[in-house]
């Protein structure tokens, strides 16, 4: 189990499947397991690279706040562990956020941009419907269950299917969970915006969104779109902020199509790299942490 470190936390991450490299960076509270409709048809035609972000799941859970640049030099770092030069750049939510900043502080790293059910100005974005979250009394002391089952309307499409609801929720209640940790991540959200930086994302950039996404409300996504020259944007019917679940073949469909265009424009294999100036900032880890 490889883990990286990184501004100190140790970070644990994974790589599947050959071909050009592709980055999944997870939003808040999630970990990579949260990936897993998404790998096996990625894994077909590319290597894929997913991590842990910092304060859940195998990563440590060091002091906060966590600021979204600081997590965006952790996707760097795990990059730089990969061996990776470039990567086409997928990013879900708060990993969307993460991927912005990384695609403006590092445009050399990024390929393409995949930016998924995500905003721009942290505090200042469309805010969520807070009439489809949690309804009852002291829903935050709840089991860790019954707290990711209060969260359905807020999270899904009205009709998604029940059975695919319990899988996720199930995943999740399976992976390393603190308030320290997700708190942390919050708190970096909430403090960050790249409204005004986005005209200079040079990347080709795919945006897409649930019509149904009460947690961050497409208009948020459609305002990205909007700020990076030639993004497309997609807004996907009955699908809410986990959309991946929600409409998983259409999900599919537009993250596929979109990175086999990029590579046909590119004309060009990607081509991995073994070392970088700046590697003694990342050490790479393969023992697993004793707890």
């Amino acid at each position: 189990m490889p883990y990286v470190t990184n501004r100190g936390a140790r970070l644990y991450w994974e790589e599947h499947g050959s071909g050009p490299p592709v980055l999944l960076i997870m939003g808040l509270s999630f970990t990579l397991e949260m990936w897993f409709r998404v790998v096996p048809h990625l894994i077909q035609s590319y290597r894929v690279i997913l991590f842990d972000n910092r304060g859940i799941g195998r990563s440590d859970v060091p002091r906060g706040p966590y600021t979204i640049p600081t997590m965006a030099s952790d996707a760097i770092a795990v990059l730089d562990a990969a061996g990776v030069a470039a990567a086409h750049v997928v990013g879900a939510s708060m990993g969307g956020m993460i991927a912005q900043e990384l695609t403006l502080r590092y445009p050399e790293r990024v390929h393409s941009l995949i930016l998924g059910c995500t905003a721009c100005r942290g505090l200042f974005s469309k805010w969520p419907n807070f009439r489809k979250g949690p309804n009852q009394i002291g829903w935050f002391r709840a089991d860790r269950l019954q707290r990711e089952r209060g969260m359905r309307q807020m999270l899904y499409a009205v009709d998604t299917l029940e059975e695919l609801i319990e899988e996720d929720i199930g995943i999740r209640c399976r992976c390393n969970w603190t308030y320290k940790g997700v708190l942390s991540q919050l708190a970096g959200i909430l403090l960050w915006s790249s409204y005004r930086r986005l005209p200079s994302i040079k990347a080709p950039t795919l945006v897409v969104h649930g019509e149904e996404d009460h947690l961050l409300p497409p208009q948020n996504g459609q305002l990205v779109a909007s700020r990076i020259p030639g993004a497309r944007f997609e807004l996907m019917p009955r699908a809410g902020h986990i959309f991946i679940t929600d409409q998983p073949e259409t999900t599919m469909r537009h993250l596929l199509g979109f990175l086999q265009q990029v590579s046909e424009e590119m004309a060009e294999p990607l081509q991995p790299v073994t070392a970088f100036p700046d590697l003694k900032k990342a050490k790479l880890e393969t023992e697993p942490r004793t707890q």
